[in-house]
Parts: C-alpha cells; structure tokens; sequence
C-alpha cells in the first residue's frame, strides 16, 4: 500500500517568537514519519500567515529556501483563525492525501500526529484530537470552557468534548468541507455535520513555546458567542419565550391590581413603576441586539465575499535555493515567477 501524502497546516498570527521552534519540531517530525515509513517523502508543512505585521512571513519565507519539506502561503490581510485554517486546507488538499491542522504555538502534542495517521489508515476520514484532561488550566478557564461545551450540547450543536483545532481530514472530507459555502465558518460545529466515519486521539496539552495567546478572554468570548450564533437558533426561541412569560405575568398582575382596586386598597408607586418600565426596557434591548446578531450574520452571507485572499503562494511554486537574498529580491522573484505561472 502506498504511502499517504501529509500535509501539516499552522495558522500563524504575529507567531515570530515561536516559529522557529515551531518549525524545527514539525520539521523532525516529519522527517522521523518518513524514517519510519508512515508518510510519503512528498509530505511538507504549509504554514499560512495570517497577515502578520512582524517578521512571521519573513521566517516561513526563509525557511521555505532552506527547508524541502516547508511551504508557505500568505493572505493579503488578517483573515481570522478559521479563515487562514480554511486557506491552508484548501490550497494543500490536491497535492495530500491527509491533512492536519495545528496551533502555531504548539501546545498541541505532535507525538499525537502518528496515531492520527494509524487511524487514518485504519480508514478513518477525521480523526480528532482530544485533550484527555484540563488539569493544566486555571479554574476559571477550565469552568467556562466545559460550559460552553455543555451548552452548545444544549442548543442542539453537537462537539467533541474538549476539542479544538487539531485535526486529521481526508482529502475526500476537505473536499466536502469546501462545499459549505457559509461565510461565518465555526470548524468545531461543521467538521462533524461532514459525517464520515470519525474517531478520536487523546493526548495531554503542552504550555506554550513562547510568545502570548491568541485568544485571550475578549476573543474568546466572541468566538464562543459566534460559534453558538452561527449553529442554533435557541437564542431567539429564549426571547420568545421570555416575552410570552412577561406578557403572562403581566396579565397576573393587570388581575391582581383590579382586585385590589375593586377592593379600594391601591396605592399609588413610583418603585414598582420604574421597575417595571427598567425590566422591559432590558429585555427589549436584549432582544433587539440578538435579533439584529442573526441579521448581521445574514447580511453578510448575501454579501457572498471571499473568506480570504492569497497574496503569496509558495506551495506548488518551485523555489530555487539559489534564488539571491532574501530581503532585497528574492521575494520579488518568487511575485515574478508566480504571476507567470498564472499568465501560463
């Protein structure tokens, strides 16, 4: 049986503390894979700069030069995670067999990578890496991320418990990926709407290399508000819901203060008044912001706009070790030679 075709996928964002580490232990990843007959000698690593504004380009580019089995693609601005995720996958899936996605930082185990592979060829098209334990993670971190989870299981979303980002997929399954054409791309929720036959790897998640998160609470947040937006309608039936219980609470209290009336024991209240008028104002406001969240993310769907745009491209471009220096021209070389592979 012939060998697969590896391709590694890294996002990478302003990552040039970690890169170089990044790319020595990927790198000897691989070549260990090939030793020892697991993957092709035609597997490589593509990293996708995200539109860094340090020097993260300029060390995939270098390493690129040095480095048969590392190849770099650059978007023309920060595309987002999922994005450049999306960009790296799609650019590498005619040239791999299987594909995995992982975090620049590492902090995903990559002793985890031959295993995915066994599985894959075991026949399985998706194989998730699951952390096997969040004893690392602060409390507060531990707590909201198992919520969320919990509560995308609630709305109807179904995850893998405790995973991320880090991913084997058939060519077959990024195939089919790249037919949902939706614009707000949640890769958690929609790998498995993809339905192959699936298994999962455990491992035990590193600290990171060096350098800060990505994600930190803010963006967090949004990811998880998006993720559950982008999945379930829930939200917007709770806003129904809670206006039909206003409305039967306030009949309750229309008849309670109508007894009370009759009876002659009203009394006039500025608390309970402006209560009243605080409460419901709150609960419209909450319900417009999420009503126009849903409109915001239909809006931009029509739009139908390019998820991201390729500005270099250096995966199937053939790159000459020879090519002069790196900062002076040798960058406009690989723009030359690359327009005029698509000219032809």
């Amino acid at each position: 049986m012939n060998l697969p075709i590896l391709s590694i996928i890294v996002p990478c964002y302003n990552e040039q503390e970690v890169l170089a580490e990044t790319m020595e232990q990927l790198a000897t990843k691989v070549e260990q894979m090939i030793h020892e007959n697991i993957v092709s000698k035609n597997s490589k690593i593509l990293f996708v700069d995200d539109g860094s504004i340090d020097n993260t380009w300029k060390l995939i580019y270098k390493a690129s030069l040095s480095n048969e089995f590392i190849k770099g693609l650059k978007l023309s601005k920060n595309a987002g995670h999922q994005n450049a995720l999306l960009a790296g996958l799609f650019a590498a899936k005619n040239s791999s067999d299987c594909l995995i996605s992982i975090d620049a930082d590492l902090q995903d185990d990559i002793d985890a990578i031959n295993e995915m592979v066994r599985k894959y060829m075991e026949g399985y098209e998706i194989v998730y890496g699951v952390r096997s334990s969040r004893e690392s993670d602060t409390f507060f971190k531990r707590f909201t991320a198992e919520g969320f989870y919990k509560l995308m299981d609630k709305l109807g979303v179904k995850l893998i418990f405790n995973h991320a980002d880090f991913r084997l997929m058939s060519r077959r399954a990024v195939n089919e990926l790249e037919q949902f054409a939706e614009c707000n791309m949640f890769l958690r929720g929609i790998v498995p709407l993809i339905g192959f036959n699936s298994a999962n790897v455990y491992y035990d998640r590193n600290e990171r290399l060096a350098g800060e998160t990505k994600y930190p609470l803010k963006k967090m947040l949004a990811f998880a508000f998006d993720g559950i937006t982008s999945f379930s309608v829930t939200p917007i039936r709770l806003v129904l819901l809670v206006g039909f219980l206003s409305f039967m609470i306030s009949l309750l209290f229309g008849i309670y203060f109508l007894i009370l009336k009759f009876f002659g024991k009203t009394e006039l209240g500025w608390t309970s008044l402006i209560t009243s008028i605080w409460l419901i104002g709150g609960l419209q406001l909450i319900a417009i912001g999420l009503v126009g969240e849903y409109i915001g993310k239909i809006y931009k769907e029509t739009k139908r706009r390019p998820k991201y745009i390729v500005d270099v491209d250096l995966l199937n471009l053939p790159i000459s070790k020879k090519i002069g220096n790196v900062e002076q021209h040798g960058y406009e070389q690989i723009l030359e030679k690359q327009k005029l592979s698509e000219n032809h």
